[in-house]
């Protein structure tokens, strides 16, 4: 087809960039440089603007580092040797007869009345105890177990529980609390209100439904700088040094309210009183108090002795408060404290003493019970069994065993060699035990 004369032909052009120069590409990668270390720079000043508003709206903390607590052990001033040269259970030891109680009250009376006695000695002895009160009461809490439950027309309504806990360690990060395990008991929220009045959210840290205790922790950073300056962490005592007839003084909820005080004399100190796991010291105070919510007792310097334990109260007679001691306890604590589970063997047991070692029973601790269901039970050690060594240790003293026990963890399975008897001798056997938890 011919073209018409007036027809124009359209050019097509294409347009090439140049290619880039090596100093154009320095100068693109400067500027991506440069724009990504402004948009890190409004990041980083936005979060650290945004956190605290964030925190306080949804309540989240920045982690912290758990900061380990220690507990000194006390050095027992000398072996203690079992009260019973038989091979069964050894009951605590008896309260003094009532004509031993009266001789000593007598004894008293005597040194009373020989004694130059004028009000200012009472005043004394009373300021003493006051400021013993006084000082501890820094140390005291109130724990309040929240419960969240509906009445018959379905409002929510809640209730509370109210005991007392003691102050065991303070750092940056924490306040640990010592407390009754029954304020644990269905609480759906913890508070803890200290003695300045501040409040704050208790955790539970860990717990020993053995010995009726638990470790609850606040988070410091709740804590108003009234507060913080306030608080004080009890000191811890040696009850192996107390003796009967020593002055004490009952902090927490002797009297069924917390912050009440009371106080007295120790009355007697039984020494080797089987518990599972172990032995311990039980100091009767001759004051009755309230048990259930938490009582401490402190000597006259303000040093935890010890706590009030149901355990024991009921054997006790009218106007006497059971106290379990500290010292035995020293290794549990720690664990308690740093949030470690308890571990748990599951036996009573006694030490064997010289007299049955001449009649042919091996050196060791004898087992008076194995507890139903307990790590030990299962594994197949039996009542009577003599245990002699738990891995590489060897075990001849109620001590012994429970060094051992606080060396190792909840799960951990440890060999453990008993002496058992047959028909003519023992015969040892080596059984496998997995430690449990309480």
């Amino acid at each position: 087809m011919a073209e018409a004369p007036n027809e124009k032909k359209f050019m097509r052009e294409t347009i090439v960039k140049p290619p880039v120069s090596r100093g154009q590409i320095a100068r693109r990668l400067l500027a991506l440089i440069l724009f990504a270390v402004i948009f890190g720079v409004v990041a980083a000043v936005s979060f650290v603007v945004s956190w605290p508003v964030a925190e306080q709206l949804f309540g989240t903390e920045p982690p912290s580092t758990a900061i380990p607590i220690t507990i000194e052990r006390d050095d027992e001033p000398g072996s203690y040797t079992a009260p019973t040269e038989t091979m069964e259970e050894t009951p605590p030891e008896p309260l003094q007869s009532e004509a031993v109680r009266e001789e000593m009250e007598q004894m008293l009376d005597e040194a009373l009345e020989e004694f130059p006695w004028e009000d200012k000695h009472l005043e004394e002895l009373n300021q003493l105890i006051v400021k013993a009160g006084q000082a501890a009461d820094k140390s005291i809490v109130t724990v309040s177990s929240v419960r969240q439950q509906t009445d018959w027309f379905d409002n929510p309504v809640e209730s509370m529980g109210q005991y007392a806990g003691v102050i065991l360690a303070v750092n940056e990060n924490e306040v640990v609390i010592l407390t009754m395990e029954a304020a644990l008991e269905g609480a759906d929220e913890l508070r803890v209100i200290f003695g300045d009045g501040g409040i704050a959210s208790g955790e539970v840290k860990q717990r020993d439904t053995v010995a009726g205790l638990a470790a609850i922790r606040v988070n410091t950073a709740e804590l108003g700088g009234g507060t913080k300056s306030w608080i004080e962490a009890i000191e811890l005592g040696n009850s192996y040094t107390t003796r009967a007839g020593d002055m004490v003084v009952a902090v927490g909820s002797p009297a069924g309210w917390v912050h009440s005080v009371k106080y007295g004399r120790l009355s007697y100190v039984a020494k080797g009183v089987q518990i599972p796991d172990g032995q311990t010291r039980v100091l009767y105070a001759d004051f009755d108090c309230y048990t259930e919510n938490g009582t401490f007792l402190l000597n006259m310097n303000g040093q935890l002795l010890g706590w009030a334990s149901v355990r024991y109260q009921e054997e006790t007679p009218d106007g006497v408060t059971a106290l379990t001691a500290i010292s035995e306890y020293k290794g549990m604590l720690q664990k308690l404290s740093n949030g470690i589970e308890m571990p748990y063997f599951g036996i009573m047991a006694q030490e064997v003493s010289g007299a049955m070692q001449e009649q042919g029973v091996p050196e060791g601790i004898y087992i008076t019970e194995s507890i139903a269901d307990g790590p030990a039970y299962s594994a197949g050690i039996q009542n009577g069994d003599i245990i002699t060594r738990i891995q590489t240790d060897d075990i001849v003293s109620i001590r012994d065993f429970q060094v051992c026990l606080e060396n190792v963890q909840s799960g951990e399975n440890v060999t453990v060699v008993v002496q058992r008897k047959g028909i003519d001798e023992y015969k040892e056997i080596e059984y496998s035990v997995t430690i449990g938890a309480r």
